[in-house]
């Protein structure tokens, strides 16, 4: 009877310490195929599972692309907890994640995105929206620039959308769709979208915006390209609404008393030079150009198009300004904008901020 219990108590030992031994293994086995890094950004592997794979197959494919330590243990872990509903798709799976982590993401249809997100800030020109989509897509700066010379592709657009016009094609304008393309946060499918597409979308966006006051800009005695030429500028001189008002309000009144604009921010458009980069010289502020407002025979003229793509905040500001007894505003470093009404009380205001230490100067 003895022998007989002591062959019972080793073979009951044999059998635990073989529990003991898989249990280890299959917790082992379910562990991440390698160290976690503790890296912001995983080690991720791409790999597709096609529709009709069954839970071995999909673990025989992630063993063999060294995305988890064992197919086995992974058959076993889906069999114990019934979980036999994973989805096909393509994923970018991490061997830095342990097996349950990943068959919770195949069952959940996490699959791979491949998305691009690209924001276009406001009062931003075409040359910087340019290197925006080079930098975020598979287009080059060329391909937008080649998109904006292709008439046919700008004739499109005229009979498409009501809010452009003939006046986009005048010789003289640096790109036709400067001004036309509302500054927000667009998402596309990949890197491998269109120039063509992505401006599509964008306009789409535009025409939505402006055919809520389609009947005030159609009841406008300026253009639709007139009114956003003029936002355009409220852009970039002013940051909040009242002020862009009260600056539509100022450019109004010389316009009407056939003075120029003197818009320093149109200066720096027409010869391709960035707010910020450096300053202007002399002669490129006495320079003709239909751009400059600061230059010869501009008298009571608007520049011939949009210097950058205004926001909803400036196209408001045109449509609904404030009336104003001041032909003249300055913006402190702070871009704070105080008004005036003559030039005697502009100058005045300028030295005062220069004594102030509020006058903005490039390094």
């Amino acid at each position: 009877m003895k022998k007989v219990l002591v062959v019972f108590g080793i073979f009951l030992l044999i059998v635990i310490l073989g529990l003991v031994g898989v249990f280890a293994w299959y917790n082992t086995s379910l562990s991440s195929l390698k160290e976690p890094t503790g890296n912001e950004e995983k080690e991720v592997i791409r790999i597709e599972i096609e529709e009709g794979m069954g839970a071995s197959q999909i673990a025989q494919l992630l063993e063999e692309n060294d995305i988890i330590k064992s197919a086995l243990a992974m058959k076993i872990y889906t069999k114990i907890n019934g979980l036999s509903n994973l989805q096909a798709g393509i994923y970018d799976l991490s061997p830095e994640e342990d097996t349950p982590d990943i068959v919770y993401h195949i069952i959940n249809g996490e699959v791979a995105d491949d998305s691009v997100k690209i924001t276009f800030i406001e009062g931003k020109n075409m040359r910087w929206i340019a290197k925006t989509i080079a930098s975020k897509t598979n287009n080059t700066e060329e391909d937008v620039f080649a998109l904006l010379e292709d008439e046919e592709y700008i004739d499109s657009l005229i009979e498409k959308y009501w809010f452009i016009t003939e006046e986009v094609k005048q010789e003289d304008i640096y790109y036709p769709l400067e001004g036309y393309l509302l500054p927000d946060t667009y998402v596309f499918e990949n890197k491998d979208v269109s120039v063509k597409y992505i401006f599509n979308v964008i306009l789409n966006f535009t025409e939505k915006f402006l055919d809520t006051y389609k009947e005030d800009i159609e009841n406008n005695d300026l253009t639709m390209h007139q009114l956003l030429t003029i936002a355009s500028l409220a852009e970039l001189e002013g940051k909040s609404l009242e002020d862009r008002k009260e600056i539509v309000g100022v450019f109004f009144n010389r316009i009407y008393d056939g003075m120029s604009l003197g818009s320093d921010v149109s200066t720096y458009y027409a010869f391709k030079v960035d707010m910020g980069e450096r300053d202007l010289t002399v002669k490129e502020l006495n320079t003709e150009n239909p751009y400059n407002t600061r230059g010869p025979n501009m008298g009571g003229k608007i520049p011939i198009g949009p210097i950058c793509n205004p926001s909803k905040s400036a196209i408001e500001a045109i449509l609904d300004y404030t009336e104003t007894d001041a032909y003249y505003f300055v913006a402190d470093k702070n871009g704070k904008v105080y008004f005036t009404k003559n030039n005697t009380e502009h100058n005045q205001m300028i030295n005062k901020l220069k004594k102030e230490g509020l006058w903005f100067t490039y390094e």
